[in-house]
């Protein structure tokens, strides 16, 4: 069975940074094009950045020059590092692969951006 598992979340203060990763298992990892997506409370989750399986990106307006998405095809790990975090960043991050028609989703990772 595919596994997604993100780490790297917690609590950081405004202009903190954290570093998320996704690990993949079980699937052939360099073929599928990565995201990482966030839900806020009472808000409808959204992409916050993708990277194809030819290394291609795009980001959400809102984190432009904040967060950096990057894929270690030999880890089967996608990582998005996250730099001067605000508050309105404050959601439960999910990793997402996909390729044709299979899309996988982690279990996701709560990050907090709080004084």
């Amino acid at each position: 069975q595919v596994q997604l598992v993100e780490s790297g979340g917690g609590l950081v203060q405004p202009g903190g940074s954290l570093r998320l990763s996704c690990a993949a298992s079980r699937i052939f990892f360099s073929i599928y094009d990565m995201g990482w997506y966030r839900q806020a409370p009472g808000k409808q989750r959204e992409l916050v950045a993708a990277i194809t399986s030819g290394s291609n990106t795009n980001y959400l307006d809102s984190v432009k020059g904040r967060f950096t998405i990057s894929r270690d095809n030999a880890k089967n790990t996608v990582y998005l590092q996250m730099n001067n975090l605000k508050p309105e960043d404050t959601a439960v991050y999910y990793c997402n692969a996909r390729v044709f028609k299979s899309e996988y989703w982690g279990q996701g990772t709560q990050v907090t951006v709080s004084s």
